[in-house]
């Protein structure tokens, strides 16, 4: 039996999008599953965009296929991926779920598994406060929260600068935006992806029997 992972993401500058990858190789490792890297729609002009240099960055996966709010409905699990700005998601994908209410109206996303991820400029730049408040939004529409437990390891790293909390996975770009994800931050996503995965598919697989 098949099981649908849509990772839906806004990345400016590669750094969500990146974890996003990571997240969806975890997701894939578990047998049946289908995954789909989605991204959100831009609303910066495009003229800001090359000159912050945030266009050419964003070249990287012009190929992700932007999502429309109805195809959220076709998952039967949501990992979304957004920066923060200001402890708060990005207004791209604030936007984007602001135009999901006839899916909550229909009730479409209840008992479906929803998880987030993040990056912040500085360490404590509001990772836990953005992850926290986007679940908000997942738990209105009747989802199933899921974060990453310390049975990964990487969690309890202490000798280097690493993001990474029970409520998702999380990067650090540094104030100059150019430190990328590092392998311990990676490997964070890897089993949020695959913990989302094998705990989506235990569930349609326990629905098919009752």
């Amino acid at each position: 039996m098949k099981v649908k992972i849509y990772v839906v993401f806004y990345s400016m500058y590669g750094h969500v999008y990146r974890l996003a990858e990571a997240v969806a190789e975890g997701a894939r490792e578990v047998p049946d599953a289908e995954v789909t890297l989605f991204q959100v729609p831009e609303l910066v002009p495009d003229d800001v965009l090359e000159r912050t240099g945030a266009k050419a960055a964003r070249s990287a996966f012009a190929h992700v296929p932007v999502i429309q709010p109805a195809q959220l409905a076709e998952a039967d699990a949501l990992i979304f991926g957004t920066p923060t700005r200001f402890g708060n998601m990005a207004a791209q994908m604030r936007n984007f779920l602001d135009q999901t209410g006839p899916l909550w109206q229909a009730g479409a996303l209840i008992g479906k598994v929803g998880s987030v991820f993040t990056s912040t400029a500085s360490q404590h730049g509001g990772q836990e406060t953005t992850l926290i408040s986007f679940h908000t939004t997942l738990l209105h529409h009747g989802m199933i929260v899921v974060g990453v437990p310390y049975s990964a390891a990487e969690m309890l790293t202490t000798g280097e600068i690493s993001g990474g909390t029970p409520y998702g996975a999380s990067t650090i770009t540094g104030p100059d935006g150019k430190r990328m994800p590092s392998a311990n931050e990676l490997a964070i996503a890897r089993f949020q992806g695959r913990h989302v995965a094998e705990i989506a598919r235990r569930l349609k697989a326990g629905s098919a029997t009752t």
